[in-house]
């Protein structure tokens, strides 16, 4: 259950090419694009307000770099592993190369937690916003099309859930270049109203709104004052996911060793200074005391301005953001089970490459399924606690993973150095422990059981078929093909 993949093999795997193979598309642009389109979302506009409301008030800026800094030891930890090991799969790959073959697949399983079912959860509050947006034109949708089967009585189904979830995977199949197109179109439309929200409110803010800028603790930890501004940010750190979706990319990215740090940090930069620009200007706006309860907070802030027209382009960017994610989301999915069928840990099903796009577009077609399922008929709320813990489990190993491999290989060239190792990745892990502690008990207990269902496939199906394991060395699969000039 130990053996691991050698890195060299790894690396050659990634300069392989042919028909079977990953296209090479993505540019550092699109990956930049890739990881703000995965990071920004709705949370943006929903955890903001909560996070000032209940802990921070206007420090919830502070909260936000708080949290930016926890989510950059991981970052960094991700940019290391993915320029020194530019193959598709992400944690999966990095912990194969340094943890051994079943700490591998217990990764990979996990992933599913944190793609496919964060694709699931963003798709079924899209179908929230998309409502909004039928309502502001005086179209209602009956109950029983809009909510799952255990929110209505005598069932129902998220059918707008289930049409953007397949949509976006039938837009997969037909080409990574063609997705990233469409996600840099939705990155620029959220990102711009973003910036509209920004500059038309900052002549609105009132001063006495941030006064003081640190309201003082009440006596209850968390309820504002230093431990608030903590607080705060371990609700707004969820605001920052997705960025490790960038890693499951390396294959068709068109210089990897370069583009993947980039890629990762630099959507990390980009979002942390939007993110602390709009809570500025929002909590400017109004006090921050209104915010409580409120689900549309931002809307709220910015009636100040006399502006009511960007309420309807905060919805729109809002479907924008969201429906990037679900993109990001479910091509990270199908690309780690890709390199897992590729490894014989899943049937070959995982890996079959359509002749034409070149994608794996037998894995998007389950994973269509899949997620459909899941979002037409799962309450937002279940899914959304298994997304956190299963992605700060994932955050968790990565780190691990780049202490392991300084002390087994610390002379393999790695363009891309994590500075400051040890101290680095382990407060990346502590990082991540607290706020899996955060959690609801269930969501650990439903970890244990999908954990305990991908323990018992291992060794049914992937121990046994392991190409690792059957061959005692690693036929290299073929795998991305040299960029196109």
């Amino acid at each position: 259950m130990n053996l691991k993949k050698p890195i060299d093999v790894l690396i050659a795997e990634s300069a392989e090419s042919g028909e079977g193979t990953l296209k090479r598309t993505l540019s550092s642009t699109s990956l930049v694009a890739l990881g703000i389109g995965a990071i920004i979302g709705a949370g943006l506009f929903s955890l903001t307000g909560i996070a000032a409301a209940d802990h921070a008030g206007p420090a919830v800026t502070l909260s936000f770099v708080l949290a930016a800094v926890g989510c950059a030891f991981a970052g960094l930890c991700y940019a290391e592993f993915a320029s020194m090991i530019p193959v598709a799969g992400s944690a999966y790959t990095y912990s194969y190369a340094t943890m051994g073959e079943f700490m591998a697949w217990i990764i990979g399983w996990d992933l599913v937690l944190e793609y496919a079912l964060g694709a699931a959860t963003v798709g079924v509050s899209w179908s929230g916003y998309f409502n909004k947006l039928l309502h502001e034109f005086g179209v209602e949708m009956p109950l029983y099309l809009t909510k799952s089967f255990a929110e209505v009585d005598g069932g129902g189904i998220n059918l707008p859930a289930v049409v953007i979830v397949s949509l976006l995977s039938l837009m997969l199949i037909r080409g990574t270049k063609e997705s990233a197109s469409l996600n840099n179109i939705l990155v620029i439309v959220k990102v711009a109203v973003v910036i509209l929200f920004i500059s038309l409110g900052w002549k609105f803010i009132n001063p006495a709104n941030h006064t003081p800028y640190i309201p003082q603790n009440t006596g209850v930890y968390g309820e504002f004052g230093i431990s608030g501004i903590a607080a705060g940010a371990a609700l707004v750190f969820f605001a920052f996911i997705g960025f490790d979706a960038v890693s499951t990319a390396a294959q068709e990215a068109k210089n990897p060793q370069k583009g993947m740090p980039i890629g990762i940090l630099g959507s990390l930069v980009i979002c942390t200074i939007l993110y602390v620009l709009f809570a500025h200007v929002m909590t400017g706006l109004v006090p921050f005391n209104v915010f409580k309860g409120d689900a549309s907070p931002a809307a709220t802030a910015f009636k100040v301005t006399g502006y009511n027209f960007l309420q309807l382009g905060l919805i729109i960017a809002i479907l924008a953001g969201y429906t990037s994610v679900i993109l990001v989301m479910l091509m990270g999915q199908s690309r780690v089970f890709y390199t897992m069928s590729k490894d014989g840990l899943l049937p070959k099903f995982f890996s079959s490459i359509h002749t034409t796009f070149r994608t794996p577009f037998k894995t998007n077609l389950f994973f269509m399924v899949f997620v459909s399922i899941f979002a037409g008929f799962v309450p937002v709320t279940d899914l959304g606690h298994m997304v956190s813990i299963g992605t700060l489990f994932a955050f968790s190993l990565v780190c691990i993973g780049v202490m392991l491999l300084r002390k087994t290989d610390p002379d393999r060239p790695r363009p891309f150095k994590t500075p400051l190792v040890p101290f680095v990745p382990i407060m990346g892990i502590v990082v991540c422990v607290y706020l899996m502690y955060s959690l609801p008990f269930e969501a650990w207990i439903r970890l244990a059981i999908w954990m305990g269902l991908g323990i018992a496939i291992y060794f049914f199906y992937g121990k046994g078929n392991s190409v690792l394991r059957n061959k005692g060395k690693v036929v290299p699969p073929v795998d991305p093909p040299k960029p196109e000039l």
